[in-house]
């Protein structure tokens, strides 16, 4: 039978059909249970802080995430074609089926190599818990068009400039840097570009630890869809802190603030952000050794 330890097969290079479905259906089902409410809301335009962000922000689709493929490498055994997931490189003869190296794009092996990279040095850096999540801060501050404009702010304009000036910007994560409004960029302790982007991720950041989705789902159909799951459900979690440590108030989402303009409050962000680093720190090294071994197998 297939063995699973934390959500994650263990490596096997040919599965039997009852296995894969099994994993394909767990998959759509697991999934299911967050998209469904999700879709079912955005159908009649509500808006969700998180969800928006996570399909807007990384674009990709939710009818892309609930697609189940088994990885590179791995066989699917089967009795029927037309049961086999709907995967363009995905190969099928004689009852046995498995994706094709050969179409992997050979101009996505620069890039891959490049996020191989990238996800190795920031795993072998020491985490920095200090930022108490002011990005978010720094986006609004005296800024003349507040981004989020549904939601509303916790405090005043005035209020929030005041705490964004009592205290250090040390934001090391370009993306995240890059909306900061003007007047705040120049406040933040460290330079930075998409040039230095390598330089300055490091795994105790909440934006780096949500971008391993992104860099789950950019592989697809190549690495697990166990792997993206897995990267996708510590990025819900993982932009839930980040909107309750916000200047927003999203209490009618449910999202309790984390008051960081007080001490309890950054005690309280400094918790779930070294929380989070240790349940990404798993999922870094699996994407890691996922993406050794397809670009290995494309080479």
């Amino acid at each position: 039978m297939l063995k699973v330890l934390d959500n994650i097969t263990t490596k096997r290079s040919v599965l039997d059909e009852p296995d894969w479905t099994a994993m394909a259906s767990r998959h759509e089902e697991k999934l299911s249970a967050v998209l469904d409410p999700y879709l079912e809301k955005r159908s009649r335009q509500q808006k969700d802080p998180v969800l928006d962000f996570l399909f807007e922000y990384y674009a990709f689709r939710p009818s892309h995430l609930t697609r189940w493929s088994p990885g590179i490498g791995i066989t699917l055994k089967y009795s029927d074609k037309s049961k086999l997931p709907e995967i363009s490189e995905l190969n099928g003869s004689d009852g046995f089926a498995k994706l094709n190296p050969a179409f992997f794009p050979q101009k996505r092996i620069r890039s891959a190599k490049w996020t191989l990279e990238l996800l190795e040095n920031s795993a072998e850096r020491k985490p920095m818990f200090g930022c108490f999540g002011m990005h978010e801060w720094a986006m609004v501050y005296r800024a003349e068009n507040v981004r989020h404009q549904q939601i509303p702010l916790r405090l005043s304009d005035d209020e929030i400039a005041e705490f964004v000036e009592s205290r250090p910007l040390v934001c090391t994560h370009f993306d995240a840097f890059r909306f900061f409004t003007k007047k705040a960029r120049p406040m933040n302790k460290h330079e930075l570009s998409r040039e230095t982007f390598q330089d300055t991720e490091q795994p105790g950041c909440v934006h780096t630890n949500m971008d391993l989705y992104k860099w789950a789902f950019k592989l697809y159909p190549w690495i697990s869809s166990e792997i993206i799951r897995e990267a996708f459900f510590n990025a819900l979690k993982t932009r839930k802190v980040d909107m309750q440590a916000s200047p927003y108030d999203a209490t009618e989402f449910g999202l309790k603030p984390i008051k960081i303009e007080t001490e309890p409050g950054r005690k309280e962000y400094v918790e779930r952000q070294m929380e989070i680093y240790q349940n990404s720190q798993p999922i870094r090294h699996r994407l890691i050794k996922a993406y050794k071994e397809v670009i290995q197998r494309v080479s």
